[in-house]
C-alpha cells in the first residue's frame, strides 16, 4: 500500500505543498473552504502526517524511557501502568526496558534510550548500582531524569521514595507488640539506600522497646535466597521467633522451606515481608506485608518528569516521599 504524502494531496489538488502545509498547520493565510477541501481530500486519499518529521520539527521525540530492574515482581508492572496513566494522556509513547539486576545491562538500555531520542527517562537503580557517573554526566547534559524506589540520594536529580524507615520499623513493631524478642532481618541489597532505610528502622522499633538489636541476615529480594537463608537457619539450629524480611519474595521463599521442615507458622515462627507482592494473599497462611502505593508512585514520577520536560532549565529537583500501610495477616499473629 502506498503512502500518501503531503505532495500527493497537493499535487491532486493542484495547490502547491506549502498551501497544503498552510491547512494541516491551521495557518491565518488559508482560505476557510480552501482549508476545508485540502482537509476532507486528505481524508478520503488516506493521508496520514508522518510522526517522525513532526517530531523532528518540535525536536521532541514524544517518547518517554522507563527502565526497571525486573519485572518478576508485581511492584514494577504497577509502577509503570501508574506512570503510562499520565504519560499516555499528555500525548506521550512509552517505551520500557529492564536491567534484569545488571549495572552494564542498566546502562546500555539508557544508551538505546538516548539513542532513540527519549525527551526524558524514568529509572528505578538495578542493585549493582555502578552507573553513577554515567547518570552525573546525563543530567549535566540537561536530560530529563526521575528516579524511584532505587535511589541515590547524592544525585541532582528528582526522586520518588517510600518512606521505607517509617514502614520498617512499624513492621518490626508489630512482631514486638506479639511478644517477639528474636527478630531476624533479612536485608535487601547493602547498595541500595531503601535496604539501609529498612535495616535502620528495623533497629530503631528494638531500641523503642529496650530490646537486644535483632539479628541480621543478607539477603537479596528473590524467593531463591530467602530459601537458602532458612534452610542454613534450620541446618545451623538458629531459627528466631520471627523474621522481618526486606521484600515480599525473600519471605515467601523462606516460608516455603520452614513449612517443608514441619515448622508451623506462625506458631513456630513468624513473618513479615514488604511492599504486598500479589502472591501475599494468596499464600498459606497470608503474608503479613507493608503496602507501598505503586499506582502513585509512578504517576508523581511522570508528573515530575513533564514539569521538567516543560520547564527545561528553571526545574529545581524534588524529592517526594510517599506513605503506605501494613496489611496484617495470618502470618505474623500470635496464636
Amino acid at each position: 500500500m502506498k503512502h500518501i504524502t503531503i505532495k500527493d494531496v497537493a499535487r491532486k489538488l493542484n495547490v502547491s505543498v506549502s498551501t497544503v502545509s498552510r491547512a494541516f498547520n491551521d495557518k491565518y493565510d488559508i482560505r476557510t473552504e480552501t482549508k476545508e477541501l485540502i482537509l476532507k481530500t486528505a481524508e478520503e486519499m488516506g493521508y496520514r502526517p508522518n510522526p517522525i518529521a513532526r517530531k523532528l520539527i518540535q525536536q521532541r521525540s514524544l517518547n518517554i524511557g522507563i527502565i526497571v530492574p525486573e519485572f518478576v515482581n508485581s511492584f514494577f508492572p504497577e509502577v509503570i501502568m501508574g506512570a503510562q496513566e499520565i504519560l499516555l494522556e499528555k500525548g506521550y509513547q512509552v517505551l520500557i526496558m529492564q536491567s534484569n539486576e545488571s549495572w552494564e545491562t542498566e546502562f546500555n538500555n539508557v544508551k538505546t534510550m538516548v539513542d532513540n531520542m527519549v525527551d526524558g527517562l524514568i529509572i528505578s537503580l538495578s542493585c549493582e548500582n555502578q552507573n553513577i557517573e554515567n547518570y552525573k554526566k546525563l543530567i549535566d547534559s540537561d536530560m530529563p531524569i526521575v528516579f524511584f524506589n532505587r535511589v541515590v540520594e547524592d544525585l541532582p536529580a528528582s526522586k520518588v521514595v517510600f518512606d521505607d524507615f517509617k514502614w520498617a520499623f512499624f513492621a518490626t513493631e508489630h512482631l514486638l507488640v506479639q511478644g517477639h524478642r528474636d527478630i531476624v532481618h533479612l536485608t535487601g541489597p547493602k547498595n541500595l539506600t531503601l535496604s539501609k532505610n529498612r535495616l535502620k528502622g528495623f533497629d530503631a522499633a528494638h531500641r523503642k522497646y529496650k530490646v537486644p538489636l535483632g539479628r541480621k541476615v543478607a539477603c537479596s529480594f528473590s524467593m531463591e535466597a530467602g530459601a537458602k537463608v532458612a534452610l542454613e537457619m534450620i541446618e545451623n539450629k538458629e531459627v528466631p521467633s520471627a523474621i522481618f524480611a526486606a521484600s515480599d519474595q525473600s519471605a515467601i521463599g523462606a516460608m516455603k522451606v520452614f513449612k517443608e521442615h514441619g515448622y508451623e507458622i506462625p506458631k513456630d515462627i513468624a513473618f513479615v515481608g514488604f511492599s504486598e507482592s500479589r502472591l501475599a494473599e494468596h499464600i498459606v497462611p497470608a503474608l503479613t506485608s507493608v503496602s507501598q502505593p505503586t499506582r502513585d508512585i509512578g504517576q508523581t514520577a511522570a508528573n515530575l518528569l513533564l514539569e521538567q520536560i516543560e520547564t527545561k532549565g528553571l526545574f529545581v529537583p524534588q524529592t517526594i516521599v510517599l506513605n503506605g500501610r501494613l496489611n496484617v495477616r495470618e502470618s505474623s499473629m500470635k496464636i
